[in-house]
């Protein structure tokens, strides 16, 4: 008997816990209102949960006491609502929804489920508490970004269950789910790097918009920069160090890809691409410490491209549909030597969709680890001279030059990690 009124008092306590945490929040928030006008605060959200809490103890294989006690509560609370917003202007139902919510937090403090309730409890104090934050964002999202948002959902959320987990096509080689499972974590990489830069501001100097513009699209801000070189040469140096920065971002990009797919490749790949990484991070973060740079002084900003749509997500599944049926065609015909050579054919274009394709071949056992590695190695070089040769294309012969000098001792890096190891 003792053990059970322990237990009860353990879950009571934590209940309790929970609606002061909620609470101090709420009261916090409207700390500035009359005492007494308040429909909820700081004592009332302890009471919710511990309210939650007994209805479940009193009644553990019923739910009428806490469904009785749940209507009873949003009565009270909706008469309260009735109440302040004939007081104050700027009254919402958010109050009255969390001690709807905290009710049910009691309630599962109650049977026990500690780890849901808790979490659950500061989830939602860290979401009223941020509301600035929140809704300042909010400002800043423009609907494009919005949309994007809803894109990456609709394609990870609705579009990948459905898919079917199997093989088609010559070979087998094309799996919808796994394909579209590629598509999502690529376009996820791409949609972090470019809210990266939204949120922390192209203001923040060459570093940090390369590093988290390459996470979006190393090619795309090699091109940017090289066009602002090619009309500001006085900032040449400065700019061919963010291409250099941003093709730095495209190994450890590469590793986490190939990680996510298949981690034995991955371990293997670390070596060159780190390698390689710490030189272009080196020698970009070196020429932009020696040019003390604070932003890039070019009245223009970085810009990307639009972070997420539909038809980026078709054509880089039908990209990556038609690098799978290729590696897996020449494997097939030319051994190890094929997916080399697709490899380097993909790198003049893209390194996301060999590197996925790839690592899923060899995953799947279609592909063996030299073999898989070379052809990412491969294919990242390729796209690393791919960027060389932009930079002197668009931003002139001394844009190229300063940028092909870090990018090849890059290599040269990767290269040696790759022969070492």
């Amino acid at each position: 008997m003792g053990g059970d009124y322990l237990q009860a008092l353990e879950r009571l306590g934590v209940a309790l816990a929970l609606g002061l945490l909620i609470g101090m929040e709420r009261g916090w928030e409207r700390r500035d209102m009359p005492e007494g006008s308040r429909v909820a605060g700081f004592r009332t959200f302890g009471i919710i949960t511990l309210l939650g809490a007994v209805t479940t103890l009193l009644s553990p294989d019923s739910m009428l006491p806490f469904t009785a006690a749940f209507v009873v509560l949003g009565m009270a609370m909706a008469l309260g609502y009735w109440r302040e917003s004939s007081r104050w202007a700027d009254i919402s139902l958010t109050t009255t929804i969390t001690a709807l919510l905290a009710l049910g937090l009691g309630a599962l403090a109650g049977k026990g489920e500690f780890v849901v309730a808790t979490s659950t409890a500061v989830v939602v104090t860290l979401l009223l508490g941020f509301k600035p934050e929140l809704h300042h964002l909010l400002q800043r999202i423009e609907r494009e970004e919005l949309l994007a948002t809803l894109r990456l959902l609709l394609i990870s959320v609705v579009i990948l269950p459905i898919l079917p987990d199997h093989g088609f096509g010559p070979w087998q080689a094309v799996n919808p789910y796994r394909l579209w499972w590629l598509v999502v974590l690529v376009a996820a990489l791409s949609y972090a790097g470019y809210f990266g830069i939204k949120l922390l501001g192209r203001e923040r100097g060459v570093m940090v918009s390369s590093v988290l513009g390459g996470l979006a699209s190393s090619t795309a801000v090699a091109v940017n920069l090289s066009r602002l070189g090619h009309n500001k040469p006085a900032q040449q140096a400065l700019l061919a160090s963010g291409v250099t920065i941003a093709s730095a971002t495209m190994f450890p990009r590469i590793l986490v890809m190939a990680a996510v797919v298949a981690p034995d490749l991955a371990i293997a790949l670390a070596g060159p691409l780190l390698a390689a990484a710490l030189a272009a991070f080196a020698l970009g973060g070196w020429q932009v410490w020696r040019l003390s740079d604070r932003s890039i002084d070019s009245g223009e900003q970085l810009e990307l491209r639009n972070p997420l749509s539909l038809r980026f997500a078709i054509e880089f599944g039908a990209l990556l549909a038609l690098i799978m049926l290729m590696a897996r065609g020449f494997a097939i015909w030319l051994g190890g030597r094929g997916l080399l050579v697709v490899g380097a054919i993909s790198g003049l274009a893209d390194v996301d969709a060999i590197t996925v394709s790839t690592a899923s071949m060899y995953h799947a056992g279609h592909a063996a680890l030299p073999a898989a590695g070379g052809a990412i190695l491969i294919a990242a070089a390729v796209n690393t001279v791919v960027k060389a040769v932009l930079a002197g294309a668009v931003g002139g012969l001394r844009m190229g030059l300063y940028v092909s000098g870090s990018l090849v001792a890059a290599l040269a890096a990767g290269a040696a990690a790759w022969w070492l190891f």
